[in-house]
């Protein structure tokens, strides 16, 4: 069974970066086959697709809130894809979920209910 795990968030003062990990893992997982997406959602506010790279690496999508300040990578031997966010906002204070969709499945992600894997997520909170 694939496993997602997130980390890397926290309490983040505005103004400054913030770097989350994406681990995979399970039987045969290798980034080379699925896209990576990353969600975040508030209490009471509906989940955000904001960003996503291809299996391999190639492409990269990032929403309107996130782009310019939001950088994708990926470290294939340790099957971790990072999200590097600057210049945190207090509106950037939420639960930041990692998610897969195979290749198979998908040419790229897709929106919330067609990524097949989501981790359990990570809160990032930039106080005002």
């Amino acid at each position: 069974q694939l496993q997602l795990v997130e980390s890397g968030g926290g309490l983040v003062q505005p103004g400054k970066s913030l770097r989350l990990s994406c681990a995979g893992s399970g039987p045969g997982f290798s980034l080379d086959y699925y896209h990576i997406g990353w969600f975040r959602q508030a209490p009471g506010k509906e989940r955000e697709a904001i960003s996503c790279v291809s299996s391999n690496g190639d492409s990269t999508i990032y929403a309107d809130s996130v782009k310019g300040r939001s950088t994708t990578s990926r470290d294939i031997d340790k099957n971790t894809v990072y999200l590097q966010m600057n210049g945190q906002k207090p509106g950037d204070t939420d639960v930041y979920y990692c998610t897969a969709v195979h290749i198979t499945a998908a040419t790229m992600c897709r929106g919330e209910y067609g990524m097949n894997y989501w981790g359990n997520g990570t809160q990032v909170t930039v106080p005002s």
